[in-house]
């Protein structure tokens, strides 16, 4: 049977089904509730754990012979499948059919994937398996949504943020599940309960260098130039890998593409600002930048983000940190250096 993510601790508490397969978008989530089914199964007994990494190469006989065969140390056994790589294949899908028609008594078998396409989900193999046990699929939280879900984490470990707060660690971390679980924990460990405000959330993210990216993107939409330049040495000198700041850049540059190229089809400029969802705290900054450039000079920012990918990959010839720096400071209405004529229009990598 399928049950939903948000069902499966009720689920556990009144029985085990014999198999569980997770699956889907988000792998905190699948991992956490990976430990809810572990934590359960041990709680009955299942004390051997065997975990097995399947591959392209894998041999699925390994899966009959380990469920065929008896526990020389326990009665009750877990056998964990981490499917990766597309490594199911067609003799993995006849090998879980197998088992799932005739499952042991006696072995539980817990199934961990990331996504898997429709094909998978309207195969036989699937099929059997929802039948004898439970399929668990696991969504990608929506920007929309990543409120209520930090607001509900931290009530469950008695912290009470403020809506500011919640609004924070939103804009900060970027709608990234693993570093909001991440901070969460060291708010819990540095307060233990009670009411968190913005100010204690800033406290906790403001040496992270994830914010001083973010801070470097709001420093570029805001066209302060003296800033940019001031966060830019700061990462750079601290060792910062510069696809941090890439993807800080990388989140944002996408979204004003869309708003721009929105408005430049006569849409309003806050309705484009929803449609995309750029966060509150932005929208002003994001106005402030839209009026400095037009569409299609949003769209040579995100061409040039790739070239940056691409001297960071050793794919181009450039320096990242340079061609980074002067991304920044366009975006916020200076040049550096003249233009030229070109793919992009706009020389990188200069030193």
């Amino acid at each position: 049977m399928r049950v939903k993510l948000e069902q499966l601790a009720v689920h556990l508490e009144r029985e085990l089904a014999p198999v569980y397969l997770l699956f889907g978008d988000e792998p905190l989530l699948i991992e956490e509730s990976a430990d809810l089914i572990r934590s359960q199964a041990r709680s009955q007994g299942f004390n051997e754990r065997e975990v097995m990494h399947i591959d392209r190469g894998f041999d699925w006989g390994q899966l009959q012979l380990v469920t065929a065969s008896l526990s020389l140390f326990a009665s009750r056994r877990f056998i964990e499948l981490r499917l990766s790589g597309g490594g199911l294949g067609e003799a993995g899908g006849k090998a879980l059919q197998a088992y799932g028609k005739d499952p042991s008594r006696d072995t539980l078998v817990l199934i961990i994937s990331d996504k898997l396409e429709r094909r998978h989900q309207r195969s036989s193999w699937f099929s059997v398996l929802e039948q004898v046990g439970v399929v668990v699929q696991v969504f990608k939280i929506e920007s929309s949504s990543l409120p209520r879900w930090i607001e509900r984490r931290m009530q469950s470990k008695n912290l009470h943020p403020t809506p500011e707060a919640v609004t924070a660690l939103v804009e900060r971390l970027e709608g990234n599940l693993l570093a909001c679980a991440q901070e969460i924990d060291k708010l819990t460990l540095l307060y233990s309960e009670g009411t968190i405000d913005v100010h204690g959330v800033e406290e906790v993210v403001a040496d992270n260098a994830r914010y001083d990216a973010f801070r470097l993107v709001e420093s570029a939409l805001a066209g302060d130039v003296v800033q940019i330049l001031r966060i830019w040495r700061g990462l750079r000198a601290e060792g910062v890998e510069p696809t941090v700041v890439l993807g800080a850049l990388a989140w944002e540059l996408r979204r004003l593409v869309g708003v721009a190229s929105a408005c430049a089809q006569g849409t309003p400029v806050d309705q484009a600002l929803r449609e995309q969802r750029v966060w509150e705290r932005r929208k002003a900054l994001s106005k402030q930048a839209l009026s400095r450039h037009s569409a299609h000079r949003w769209q040579v920012f995100l061409q040039q983000l790739g070239d940056i990918d691409r001297m960071i990959k050793g794919a181009a010839k450039g320096r990242p940190w340079e061609a980074i720096l002067q991304l920044c400071v366009a975006i916020a209405g200076v040049e550096l250096f003249p233009p030229r004529q070109g793919s992009l229009g706009y020389e990188l990598g200069r030193a």
